[in-house]
């Protein structure tokens, strides 16, 4: 099944940036793209890829470079604090009516 829709240009410049920053992890940690790529089980080709923040890579393909970089962790950031679903969460709870106070009797 094939997927039309286009990312917007700041999505595109998102994963883009994203490749960027584990392609800087794999140099800083000095390691060659082949050895990330063998380490990931994926080619060379797909590391390019990724590292080029290529939108139509696979989700697995990224999270496989970043497992071999040592930042699978950073993973459970995404999409953590889910604040807009929050607030249309809190809108739409209501507040209980409460029953009215009984007078306190007379001891």
């Amino acid at each position: 099944m094939k997927n039309n829709t286009e990312l917007l240009p700041r999505h595109k410049r998102q994963v883009a940036h994203f490749g960027e920053r584990l392609k800087l992890a794999r140099l800083r940690r000095k390691l060659s793209a082949q050895l990330v790529a063998d380490r990931a089980g994926i080619s060379r080709a797909t590391l390019t890829r990724v590292e080029g923040g290529e939108a139509n890579v696979s989700f697995a393909s990224y999270f496989r470079v970043m497992r071999v970089l040592g930042l699978e962790h950073d993973i459970d950031l995404l999409a953590k604090d889910d604040h807009m679903g929050r607030k249309l969460q809190d809108l739409g709870l209501t507040t209980p009516k409460r029953s009215p106070t009984r007078p306190k009797e007379p001891s």
